[in-house]
């Protein structure tokens, strides 16, 4: 009976031996792009650097609530896309100014968030 059991289970183990490879469809830089706003340290409020900056521009994120089922225009996002076009122009931290968001319809948003902002440099970065 022993055998019975062990015959079976040596081919199955010797299936799993081989040669595999791993290929997948992500690709590295499009992983660097998604995730490069968060290098970029938000400063909000009375918070600001303690070390020295460089202003590198002004920078700005909006998000739009299209249709009228679809999730509300969130400063959260706008934020977000704020801080990666402060990374676009080489910036490691942002100071945001103001954040908004409209209510009312236009410009084919039913609702929109809206985020401004300092692209700034620092020597090193404070982390909040």
């Amino acid at each position: 009976m022993k055998t019975l059991f062990i015959a079976p289970l040596v081919l199955l183990l010797s299936a799993c031996a081989g040669d595999y490879t791993f290929n997948s469809n992500l690709d590295g830089e499009a992983i660097d792009e998604y995730f490069k706003a968060s290098d970029v340290v938000v400063f909000e409020g009375n918070s600001h650097p303690t070390a020295p900056y460089e202003i590198i521009g002004l920078v700005e994120g909006e998000t739009c609530q299209e249709g009228a089922n679809d999730a509300p225009a969130s400063i959260r996002e706008a934020r977000t896309l704020a801080r990666r076009a402060a990374a676009d122009k080489g910036a490691n931290a942002i100071l945001i100014k103001k954040c908004m968001v409209f209510e009312e319809q236009g410009q084919g948003c039913f609702s929109r968030a809206v985020c401004i902002g300092q692209a700034i440099k620092t020597p090193e970065t404070d982390k909040q």
